[in-house]
């Protein structure tokens, strides 16, 4: 969870700070008490600010424990001015933090000092409750979440394998602008690196990886010609080629071109990305890596962000098909889809018996296999960052991904590419605005309403917010 900085402001009167030293002790130790039971880090201020002096000290070391965010609290009156002052010895979000105890006006602190950050333009957010409210730890924690996956940027590396794939401009991003804007820094590897690396990968890891593969999936259909255990072994290999380079390189989030270049002429990334996205492989438990099929450096930037607020695998895919008449969208990319995503579980091998790995189609003259699931049911946040005239906007909404008998699902399937993975999503936006509105062919998501810790990422950033919803 994220680490929260804890600072109690009070009143700058000697006697009445005095008079109110163990109230306010009480109060911020209630609320303490409460972060931390919510799962959080929480870094206390070594003093209550009473001064001008401690208002700076004081938020300087929290400042130094590396917090994401920093509460200042109010349960009395306090003088607006240390406020000022500890505002401007901490870079992180601030959030302005009253307590409803009508015995003391921390309210009219709260208010006072939030006040006084609007006049210079300082950003914060308020809240308000019992310190022991589980419900003001979840506003705070909302914050604190989305203030946590913020800063996991700054000084991250994207590795994009390739360049622009198939001409596609919503894949790539201004370097500079990401530098600037997220302090995230790019770097370029060819597709020919991975290519020598995967020929010179540990073959009786790949013998390993395509075994344990036979032994869990639901089917791997060996056709002799487009899926063959050599090429599988292939794609397995570029994995764990792609896994070193990631290693060396100190990657924290990726992508791959893919086409058309290694599509055609050596194998398809599907195995590759899929692995990569999931929290196992044949070695055991691991860290997910995002990386986003054809290079979608907005995709993956979007999938990095729903990774640290959701911390679950992110599904990326296209907006295939719309089934007018059941509602439905057929959310179908090229194998792409994390094997997590087949039934949610931890046990890798539950996943699996879900999962097919079929010969690729016409699309992938150079073959491999395709990573085949239809993703379990269940509540989904879906959206993605997009840009308008250069500037990032999140295009956000609800949703629900369902699950039909074995006729159903097959005759859906086969309207499209059954090869391929499908997610089959309704949406909290009516299919027009949808249409009409969304700024790209690729569609990310993440298990359950994060709504609320993405709408403070937007904030947090300083982006556009485009939510949508059923009537609005």
């Amino acid at each position: 969870m994220a680490r929260i900085g804890v600072i109690s402001i009070s009143d700058g009167r000697d006697h009445v700070h005095a008079r109110n030293a163990d109230f306010i002790r009480l109060k911020q130790d209630a609320l303490v008490a409460a972060l931390t039971a919510a799962g959080h880090d929480v870094v206390a201020g070594r003093e209550l600010v009473a001064d001008n002096v401690l208002a700076t000290t004081v938020a300087r070391e929290v400042a130094a424990a590396d917090v994401d965010v920093t509460v200042l609290y109010y349960a009395v009156w306090s003088f607006p001015h240390f406020t000022m002052l500890a505002a401007d010895a901490t870079r992180s979000p601030l959030v302005l933090v009253a307590s409803t105890d009508p015995t003391e006006p921390g309210l009219v602190g709260m208010l006072a000092a939030g006040g006084a950050l609007d006049q210079i333009g300082r950003k914060h957010t308020r809240a308000w409750g019992a310190p022991d409210d589980p419900e003001l730890a979840a506003t705070i924690g909302v914050q604190a979440t989305a203030a946590a996956a913020v800063a996991s940027l700054r000084g991250s590396t994207f590795g994009r394998f390739g360049g622009r794939p198939m001409g596609m401009n919503t894949a790539v991003a201004n370097t500079d602008q990401w530098q600037r804007q997220f302090g995230i820094d790019v770097e370029e590897i060819d597709q020919y690196e991975l290519v020598l690396r995967a020929e010179k990968a540990d073959a009786a890891e790949a013998r390993k990886a395509r075994e344990w593969i036979e032994q869990h999936a639901a089917g791997v259909h060996y056709d002799g010609a487009k899926l063959t255990p050599e090429l599988l072994e292939r794609q397995l290999r570029s994995y764990i080629a792609v896994r070193e380079i990631i290693a060396e390189r100190h990657l924290d989030f990726s992508g791959i071109k893919g086409q058309p270049e290694l599509t055609e002429n050596f194998a398809t990334m599907d195995v590759t990305e899929a692995f990569l996205n999931d929290p196992y492989d044949w070695n055991g438990p691991k860290d997910t890596h995002v990386c986003a099929t054809e290079a979608d450096m907005d995709g993956a930037l979007t999938m990095q962000l729903f990774k640290q607020v959701a911390r679950t695998p992110v599904l990326f895919a296209d907006v295939r098909h719309y089934h007018a008449d059941r509602d439905i969208w057929d959310l179908c990319n090229s194998g792409q889809h994390a094997t997590w995503y087949a039934a949610r579980s931890d046990d890798p091998a539950e996943n699996l018996a879900k999962v097919n790995f079929y010969p690729e189609v016409f699309f992938f003259p150079a073959g491999g296999a395709s990573v085949q699931h239809i993703a379990a049911p269940g509540q989904m946040t879906l959206g993605r960052l997009t840009r308008e005239a250069g500037e990032y906007r999140l295009q956000l909404m609800l949703g629900e991904f369902e699950n039909y008998d074995e006729d159903t699902n097959r005759a859906l399937v086969q309207q499209s590419t059954p090869e391929w993975p499908h997610a089959f999503a309704r949406l909290d936006a009516p299919g027009e605005v949808f249409l009409s509105k969304f700024g790209a062919n690729h569609v990310h998501a993440v298990p359950g309403d994060h709504r609320a810790e993405l709408r403070a990422v937007a904030d947090q950033l300083g982006v556009r917010l485009d939510e949508w919803t059923r009537g609005a």
